[in-house]
């Protein structure tokens, strides 16, 4: 349990001192913008005071971000809740400065304010982005991790592992299960691999289960059968022993916005919004579409108009090459891309399906031999998907959604595959950003039904930024 706890002291000690660094430069840098230095460092008068006000507020900035649980270990690594807290303490800061010179007509300096906290916030978010990948390097290595006991029925624990495995950015590393009420069919390990340490529905049986595998917190997860008197003894005893407690409920792909707590007498009652895009949503995403990718062609142009040139002169055929799609609500439209192939590239799809090295219903070929030399460096870089910017300009497309199926891929869909087809396929997507090519079919379907129940513009803006590194780093892309 030790290991668990100095990797935690650690990395909030890291983050006090890169914090302190950020705001101190921050704060005196905006001073020193503002008012300059004198020979031989002498303050007087009005830069006096502010010298004294920027210490000050250098001092309440980092304690506040104390005071919001920016540093708490289980925001750390994953997830925007450590920005979202970040961000918060900051603006609530400078939220206060302005009210109290409001109310005390102080005539604070606007400048000085209109530089320190755009600076000091955009340096600690970059600050915390250093520090989280510095963390992630550890944690895909095994170190800096919570152990995590997990109780709950079979299944649940084994969907459980397997998911936080596949997240090791996330921070927990399963050490072992606790199955209560589940020995008529004991094992000695689940199939996931996890030694199992009990079956007895007793608070004393689970402590000690904990001392066995030296577990930092619990996870309780689905098909627990705990008396809800001996759930709450669990969770006394494991405050008092500084052990986490986490509920981990049989919910899948559900994401935090749509996902509210109420209290009614006593119990914790988890609320699960129903997904939407409709009215204004419909709209704003609409209008965030148009602008960007009117942007966007606007600055590609002449990228494209080279393109265009180079795909002519290599040979005979069109520039463009036109692919019916399924989209929003099972309706087919033509999806524009720059020519990567020969020109009967679907006519020789039959004689290759059998050298398919995709999965499910997708077709892939790493060394594809329709693939025409530009068109592997066009694909390399996802340059031939250009002109679908027009394809969201006409609506038929937005930038950011499920991929764009094909009809036979759409005619085979069992039924909660569909649901792909209640959003506007995409330009880019969560399947762009985790790997393209390099998928599953079932990964590909599940990062899908994920963006479709999970729909925000500011995630359509994080994934519109994540594009740009997975495009550069060419990571499945073929």
């Amino acid at each position: 349990m030790g290991n668990g706890f100095d990797w935690r002291l650690r990395a909030s000690r890291t983050l006090r001192i890169v914090d302190g660094f950020v705001i101190v430069w921050a704060m005196y840098g905006a001073y020193v913008i503002r008012f300059g230095v004198e020979p031989g460092l002498v303050v007087s008068g009005q830069e006096a005071h502010y010298a004294w006000l920027s210490g000050a507020l250098s001092l309440i900035w980092w304690s506040m971000l104390g005071a919001w649980h920016s540093r708490q270990s289980h925001v750390l690594g994953a997830g925007a809740e450590e920005y979202k807290r970040v961000a918060a303490a900051s603006l609530w800061l400078f939220g206060l400065l302005a009210i109290v010179s409001y109310v005390l007509r102080i005539d604070t300096a606007r400048g000085y304010v209109g530089i320190a906290l755009p600076c000091g916030l955009a340096g600690l978010l970059a600050a915390r982005w250093l520090v989280r990948q510095h963390l992630n390097v550890d944690r895909q290595k095994g170190a800096s991790m919570s152990k995590l006991m997990l109780i709950g029925g079979r299944s649940a624990v084994e969907h459980l592992t397997s998911t936080l495995s596949r997240a090791r950015h996330a921070g927990y590393l399963p050490v072992a299960a606790y199955l209560p009420g589940h020995a008529d069919s004991q094992h000695s390990s689940s199939e996931a691999g996890l030694p199992i340490l009990g079956y007895e529905s007793t608070t004393k049986a689970i402590l000690e289960a904990i001392e066995v595998c030296g577990a930092d917190a619990v996870a309780v997860s689905a098909g627990v059968q705990l008396h809800p008197q001996t759930l709450r003894h669990l969770g006394w005893e494991l405050a008092s022993r500084n052990i986490g407690l986490i509920m981990a409920p049989a919910l899948t792909d559900i994401a935090g916005p749509r996902i509210h707590t109420q209290q009614v007498a006593g119990l914790p009652l988890i609320h699960v919004t129903t997904p939407s895009l409709e009215g204004g949503q419909r709209v704003a995403k609409r209008l965030f579409d148009v602008l960007i990718s009117g942007l966007l062609i606007i600055l590609l142009l002449p990228i494209m108009g080279l393109i265009a040139v180079m795909i002519r002169v290599g040979g005979s055929g069109p520039i463009l090459f036109r692919q019916e799609r399924v989209g929003i609500g099972g309706e087919h439209f033509s999806m524009l891309k720059f020519r990567s192939m020969v020109v009967n590239a679907e006519d020789r799809l039959a004689e290759l399906a059998a050298q398919n090295e995709g999965s499910g219903l997708l077709f892939k070929m790493k060394d594809d031999p329709r693939v025409t030399p530009l068109g592997r460096v066009l694909r390399k870089f996802s340059l031939d998907e250009l002109p679908q910017l027009f394809n969201v300009v006409a609506g038929t497309m937005s930038l950011v959604g499920p991929r764009p199926p094909l009809p036979r891929e759409v005619e085979a869909y069992e039924n909660d595959v569909r649901r792909r087809l209640l959003v506007k396929p995409g330009l880019t997507g969560l399947w762009q950003v985790s790997g393209r090519s390099n998928l599953s079919w079932q990964d590909s379907v599940r990062l899908d039904l994920y963006y479709v129940e999970n729909w925000s513009l500011a995630g359509d803006i994080i994934i519109m930024l994540k594009t740009f590194r997975a495009v550069f780093k060419s990571t499945g892309a073929y």
